[in-house]
């Protein structure tokens, strides 16, 4: 490597450590990191903000964005209090029942969705009905960050990476459905034994609370019908047409930006009202992430990292499966998963080619170590940020340890179970 490219592991590996031990906000030390990047021409500003392969991922800022500003409105009509106390006394006031309702909901609606889409629709839930029993939130915005990303991965529209994976092998909506929601399905299970494990200090049951709950009339929450009406038509809009992408051919950022547009036009929210919602420190957080890995991706650096997995395994196709998987899920967990399958793609569709049909096992591996590598640390993943933004605005901040404790294990499990998965099914 040139010393540029030692300077830019140098100045992640900087800015890392200091989002990971808090010793300054993450936000600073992405913006700082990226600062650096640029200073030392890691990268430049046309790499930095306009090429397709380093540049800031516009589409996921906008997405959010969009898809911010249509949760803000969603709020103020009542409906998330409506879900919560619904929830609530559907698990009957008991903190694991709880737990798995919204995990289950949560990874559902991730395979439909998007996950970052969906964590921004149920964390606001968590938040009222965690107040309403009288639990700590962060055990289940930390179990919800990890199901989106599980439920993400069993369809080509449920995490951005997935959406990259699917373009480069020409595969479909059906093909991730087949070949990879079996063992999602199998995953979810798994991972609700794990939090009845791994979170069970939080669940204290409180049958004061929980009668409470029960005599509340739901339908009651509802603040205004008429704005939740016209909210839940732009949003069901939104999400038909992050459905109909591949037909549309209108990306998700864009739809998001128009439906956040129209539903603040059509009503009576102002803009002030509407942007004040937004989680802007969770922008420019993403912002200078994307630049400092854009940085690795422009010297070279992460293409020289996969360039190695992939030659470690000399052209077999098993071993090439499983350093990938694990390889995958190794990097996702320090690097966005989103410029790290842009940059491996092209190799793996190299190796895809050359091992023939059987080589489609290569593109799972390289979809579930990305997707399910991302819930290992707090940045891994979009939705993972997106929850940690939330929790610090509602005064409920999620430490980078205390988010990574938890993800590590899970992260471990779920790929020591796709391991035998893969082998098995498509290597045998």
């Amino acid at each position: 490597m040139t010393f540029i490219a030692w300077l830019a592991v140098a100045v992640f590996l900087g800015a890392y450590a200091f989002i990971a031990t808090e010793k300054i906000h993450r936000v600073a030390a992405a913006l700082g990191g990226a600062g650096i990047m640029l200073l030392v021409h890691a990268t430049d500003a046309h790499a930095a903000f306009f090429d397709e392969r380093t540049a800031i991922d516009w589409n996921v800022i906008f997405l959010l964005l969009g898809m911010m500003v249509i949760v803000g409105v969603l709020k103020q009509t009542g409906v998330f209090e409506y879900l919560a106390i619904w929830a609530a006394k559907r698990a009957r006031g008991r903190p694991f029942r709880l737990m798995a309702l919204l995990v289950v909901i949560t990874a559902v609606a991730s395979g439909m969705l998007d996950n970052v889409t969906t964590v921004l629709l149920v964390a606001p839930v968590t938040f009222l009905v965690c107040e309403r029993l009288a639990l700590p939130a962060t055990p289940y915005l930390i179990a919800e960050a990890m199901a989106s990303n599980i439920g993400g991965t069993a369809t080509l529209v449920g995490d951005p990476p997935n959406i990259i994976i699917a373009s480069r092998g020409g595969l479909s909506f059906n093909d991730f459905i087949v070949h990879l929601a079996p063992l999602i399905v199998l995953l979810l299970v798994v991972f609700v034994g794990l939090c009845r494990v791994l979170f069970r200090r939080a669940f204290r049951y409180d049958p004061e609370r929980a009668a409470q709950i029960m005599a509340l009339n739901e339908r009651e929450a509802i603040a205004d019908r008429r704005l939740l009406w016209q909210s839940l038509a732009v949003l069901a809009v939104v999400l038909l047409a992050f459905v109909l992408h591949p037909v549309l051919h209108y990306e998700p950022s864009v739809v998001a930006i128009l439906g956040a547009g129209i539903l603040v036009a059509a009503t009576k929210v102002t803009t002030e009202q509407a942007l004040g919602e937004v989680e802007w420190p969770t922008l420019v957080f993403f912002a200078g992430l994307f630049v400092m890995v854009g940085a690795l991706v422009h010297t070279g650096v992460i293409d020289l990292v996969s360039r190695a997995a992939a030659d470690a395994t000399q052209g077999h196709l098993g071993p090439a499966a499983m350093v990938l998987l694990w390889a995958s899920a190794g990097l996702s967990a320090f690097v966005d998963n989103i410029p790290y399958v842009a940059t491996m793609s092209p190799i793996v569709a190299d190796l895809v080619q050359a091992a023939g049909p059987d080589g489609q096992v290569l593109w799972w591996a390289l979809a579930l170590g990305a997707d399910l590598g991302g819930n290992a640390t707090a940045v891994g993943a979009a939705a993972n940020v997106v929850i940690l933004g939330i929790a610090a605005r509602n005064r409920v901040p999620i430490s980078f340890w205390e988010f990574t404790r938890y993800g590590i294990v899970v992260t471990f499990v779920m790929i020591a179970l796709s391991t035998p998965y893969l082998w098995l099914r498509y290597l045998m």
